[in-house]
């Protein structure tokens, strides 16, 4: 974990979205426990770094990542990430914000843990 809080501190808006871990794709194997033991593992570690940015920004805020999707004007990483994402949660820092979001491009390819900062004002 303290290489992906590393990562983070560094991270800063207009990167693209980091992707931390990935599991593996699922082009040849989709079958249930295959998919619940990646999803387990991502959210595990989803977790655990939330927890960590909590003890350090305090409690996050959840953003619906929905609106973005058709928002042609979208500042980034919104986007990108609501290409991917359902949600997730944000921590304000002292002049942006950090995102962590669990992620999936389609149901063949990996389930990805992200991180992203941005300057978007939510509403």
């Amino acid at each position: 974990m303290s290489e992906h809080l590393r990562a983070l501190d560094s991270l800063r808006p207009g990167e693209e979205p980091l992707v931390l871990q990935e599991s593996q794709d699922f082009w040849d194997d989709r079958s249930d426990g295959v998919v619940e033991f990646a999803q387990e593992e991502i959210e595990a570690a989803h977790q655990e770094l939330a927890a960590a940015l909590t003890q350090r920004w305090g409690a996050p805020r959840r953003i619906d990542l929905a609106p973005y999707l058709e928002d042609e004007d979208a500042e980034e990483p919104m986007g990108q990430l609501s290409q991917l994402c359902g949600d997730m949660l944000v921590w304000q820092r002292e002049a942006d914000w950090l995102a962590l979001s669990i992620g999936q491009a389609d149901a063949e390819f990996p389930i990805q843990l992200l991180a992203a900062a941005g300057t978007t004002t939510f509403p």
